[in-house]
């Protein structure tokens, strides 16, 4: 199987990490017989060769090994290397180098084929979706699965192989009509319960007209089902394996790694079907199986995110999970429930018990790091509950509250204010010598300014009048002292001093907000509106914007900067103009061009409509599309879920609803 593997010149080809001459040895490794080699090994490939989905002239050379060691029957853990070729191989879109590594994965498509029925496990499982993605025979490939499905014993492969009649019914729609009937016959008895949630997951992608009317209540019942017949060891918890990627990431799977897979498979096809994905959800997380809850509060998430809808009933569950004895469904109901900010606020009584009753929980503490604060405390604040302050308080009074603490606190509006004293003892107490007033400052000054705290101006000038090297905080204070407007009338001096800076806008709004001066300001705005920095340009735009009518001197700048080639310098300059010269004429063009080309310039449009007042009825339409939409606007097209939270879509929505009413 390694034959001719030493006439490579592999010293001549690249890894993600320089010369390839390793990879010999890693390929050896593979067939190892000592199983922690052969993960290393294979995590290797994956984290050198194969490094984030790319392919280098190494992992091209390293193709007809792969096969060869996949034919082996003599080496372990084959499943793996199938997976990687998959993995190699890759989708019909890519080019270059990636097309080099389909064409040479297709080249030896027939290998797939005979692994279909291999004796390993693993093997089986692995090799159906390969014979779908590169054996380019429909006809074939369609028989080779119908003639698997037939002697197939193992649930787990026959899963597999459902699956795969769905991905090859979308992959070839000429040949699906055979693909998707057999996939509906699986759908129904006598098959088990596993097989037919994999064949409605499977009929909700392909073929959605042959899903059954009661899809949700089935498909809930059959994950009961499933759950009840379960072997109990599918869900104990993972050993800890090799300290590999590889290692770690099957760590990080679900305990039921393949429930998970069947009920996200279903969850993902039923995409826009949103009122059937929140009942789904809810039937999830009201199962007697906590396993199967742990799933849910998991997969919910990406609901959460791409979608907009009424979600008080499945967070409320969420919240219901924080009671669970198991650490591991606690844990993840308080991971999801942070990312909610006010979304969470149906579960807020459930993390207001978890808080009471495990103070433990309050802060959580790093190996060589800072103290942070506690997930359950951070979570029930970011919902902008009140009961979350006395728990801050004391934290603030104690020796070693959390850096990140104040950040959490700007979620809780006016309900923080009894916090505000500490929270200016704290920013008092900071070391203004120390390279730690960066890490510290930051959060207490967003608090303060928050809360718009006008007591806390001494404490916050020091930082601008103590010389030292560290001036990561001089931003936060000078918008902080911005918010205290003409209470922070002591301030202007240090604010005057900042006008030739880096923080020249910042400090000339935040004196404007302190003196209400714009001969003293707008000349600094005028001349950073003139900068050959874009960054600075778009600062100035906004705060001449928040100068409104004083600022017309700056008009021609403002106009001129809406033909600007940076899209977030076009829109700042595009609201700026319509505040300054109230003309909405020459703007209307600018902004909606940048709410169709950028969704994320929506909350800065929306929120300018707000403070326009009726001012901003010629955009109204685009507010009101927005209210209209399912989808939220951090959602990235073709994307299912992403990452970012709820939150800034909630506040678009909010300052939609703002500048409509404001009509």
């Amino acid at each position: 199987m390694f034959t001719g593997i030493d006439e490579v010149d592999w010293a001549s080809m690249h890894h993600a990490y320089g010369s390839a001459e390793n990879v010999p040895g890693l390929l050896r490794g593979l067939a190892s017989a000592d199983p922690a080699e052969r993960e290393c090994a294979l995590d290797g490939m994956y984290g050198a060769v194969h490094h984030q989905g790319d392919v280098y002239d190494s992992t091209l050379a390293c193709v007809p090994f792969l096969f060869a060691l996949a034919a082996r029957p003599d080496v372990q853990d084959r499943g793996g290397i199938v997976e990687l070729l998959v993995s190699i191989g890759g989708e019909e879109d890519g080019d270059g180098a990636y097309a080099q590594a389909r064409a040479a994965v297709r080249a030896r498509a027939d290998v797939f084929a005979e692994l279909a029925g291999d004796a390993d496990l693993g093997v089986r499982r692995a090799a159906p979706k390969a014979l779908v993605r590169f054996l380019p025979e429909p006809a074939r490939v369609l028989g080779l699965l119908q003639e698997r499905i037939r002697v197939e014993r193992d649930d787990r492969v026959l899963i597999t192989l459902t699956e795969s009649l769905g991905l090859f019914a979308r992959r070839y729609p000429a040949h699906a009509d055979a693909a998707v009937d057999l996939l509906a016959a699986q759908s129904a008895p006598p098959y088990g319960p596993g097989l037919r949630l994999a064949a409605l997951g499977r009929l909700a992608d392909c073929a959605p007209d042959r899903l059954p009317a009661d899809l949700v209540p089935t498909a809930v019942r059959l994950l009961r089902e499933r759950s009840a017949r379960r072997s109990p060891e599918v869900c104990e918890p993972v050993g800890a394996g090799t300290d590999t990627l590889v290692g770690r990431l099957r760590r990080l799977r679900p305990s039921d790694e393949e429930g998970s897979h069947l009920l996200r498979t279903l969850h993902t096809a039923l995409d826009d079907r949103v009122d059937d994905r929140i009942a789904l959800l809810v039937g999830q997380l009201s199962s007697p199986d906590s396993t199967d809850r742990c799933n849910a509060v998991w997969m919910s998430g990406a609901l959460f995110r791409e979608w907009r809808a009424d979600y008080g009933e499945p967070v409320g569950l969420i919240g219901a999970q924080l009671a669970a004895e198991e650490d591991r469904l606690r844990e993840a109901a308080v991971s999801v429930l942070q990312d909610l900010f006010g979304l969470a606020a149906p579960a807020a009584d459930h993390l207001h018990a978890l808080v009471g009753s495990r103070p433990d929980l309050w802060v959580r503490r790093w190996e060589g790091g800072p103290p942070t604060l506690g997930a359950p405390v951070r979570a029930l604040a970011r919902s902008g509950d009140p009961r979350a302050v006395p728990v801050l308080a004391r934290l603030l009074e104690g020796p070693d509250a959390p850096d990140d603490l104040g950040r959490e606190v700007v979620h809780l509006g006016p309900a923080a204010a009894p916090l505000a004293p500490a929270l200016r003892r704290r920013l008092g107490a900071v070391a203004l010598d120390s390279p730690d007033v960066s890490r510290l400052a930051p959060p207490l000054l967003l608090a303060l300014r928050a809360l718009g705290d006008a007591q806390a101006v001494p404490e916050v000038l020091r930082l601008l009048t103590h010389p030292r090297p560290h001036d990561a905080p001089t931003g936060y204070a000078v918008r902080a002292l911005g918010a205290f407007g003409p209470a922070a009338r002591e301030a202007a001096p240090a604010l005057r001093a900042l006008l030739d800076s880096e923080y020249a806008a910042a400090a000339a709004g935040a004196l404007w907000a302190v003196e209400g001066d714009a001969s003293v300001v707008l000349p600094v705005l005028l001349r950073e509106a003139s900068s050959t920095d874009a960054g600075r340009r778009r600062r100035a735009a906004e705060e001449l914007g928040r100068l409104g009518p004083p600022a017309r001197a700056a008009l021609p700048a403002l106009r001129r900067m809406t033909g600007a080639e940076w899209l977030w310098e076009r829109t700042a300059a595009a609201c700026a103009l319509w505040r300054v010269s109230g003309d909405a004429e020459p703007v209307i063009p600018v902004l909606r061009s940048a709410w169709a080309e950028n969704p994320h310039t929506r909350p800065t449009i929306a929120a300018c409509l707000a403070s326009l007042g009726p001012a901003s009825h010629p955009l109204h339409d685009l507010a009101q599309a927005e209210l209209t939409t399912p989808r939220r606007h951090t959602a990235q097209p073709g994307a299912h879920g992403g990452h970012e939270s709820p939150k800034r879509d909630e506040e678009l929505l909010e300052r939609c609803r703002a500048a409509l009413a404001a009509s």
